[in-house]
């Protein structure tokens, strides 16, 4: 999937009641101000193989397409979005 006409296609997969994909949103959104993009929020738990594949790892961003981070050793923070995001507008 390449860019969205009007910017980036932006997934969070994550679930209600998580504070830490809350946490992205909010960054996500707030780059959305500056950037872009169009967001979509997949809550996990509505797809029992979402659930099975990213419930340990969640939030996951997904930027067109493509899973960029999980939140595996740290969750991602807006710097690290940021970064991403303008590197992905640029190509």
């Amino acid at each position: 999937m390449s860019k969205a006409k009007n910017g980036l296609e932006i997934v969070l997969y994550g679930r209600t009641k998580c504070h830490l994909c809350d946490q992205v949103e909010f960054a996500i959104q707030a780059l959305a101000e500056e950037i872009p993009l169009c967001l979509q929020v997949v809550d996990i738990e509505s797809d029992q193989q979402l659930h099975e594949e990213m419930m340990l790892v969640i939030p996951v961003v997904a930027i067109n397409g493509e899973v960029v981070f999980r939140s595996i050793t740290h969750v991602v923070t807006i710097a690290e979005l940021r970064e991403e995001f303008l590197k992905r507008m640029a190509d």
